[in-house]
């Protein structure tokens, strides 16, 4: 079962003030958040991260792995997904939803990395 053990608040303090000794992180951001990551981890950790590929240098310093994760679609398990949506076992929160027209907007919001959910872009008005 994965949990939170601290939830650490990351509008008013570092995650690597209070983090230590993970066994994995998972970057979903990079540049300096990636940077912070290192040193967080435990001997033998592992930073995946899914935006960027970890340098190996940095992985090798601080005794732990890196990996790039690459992610594929596949409609089989996007369906699989949408089914336990569907049925409630999977709740997704959302940000905000925007028109198509801002979708440079809702780029930019993405890459702020302070979103509270998923930014969804509407195709089609109803």
């Amino acid at each position: 079962m994965i949990g939170v053990d601290l939830p650490i608040d990351y509008t008013i303090q570092r995650f690597e003030q209070v983090a230590e000794n993970v066994d994995m992180v998972l970057d979903t951001i990079g540049g300096d958040m990636q940077e912070r990551s290192w040193k967080v981890l435990k001997k033998g950790g592992l930073l995946a991260s899914v935006v960027q590929q970890p340098d190996a240098e940095k992985a090798k310093k601080f005794g732990v792995r890196g990996a790039f994760v690459w992610v594929q679609p596949n409609g089989n398990e996007l369906a699989e997904i949408a089914a336990l949506i569907d049925s409630g076992n999977l709740k997704v929160v959302l940000d905000r939803i925007l028109p198509l027209s801002e979708a440079r907007r809702a780029h930019e919001l993405s890459q702020s990395g302070h979103g509270r959910g998923k930014i969804v872009l509407r195709v089609k008005e109803d």
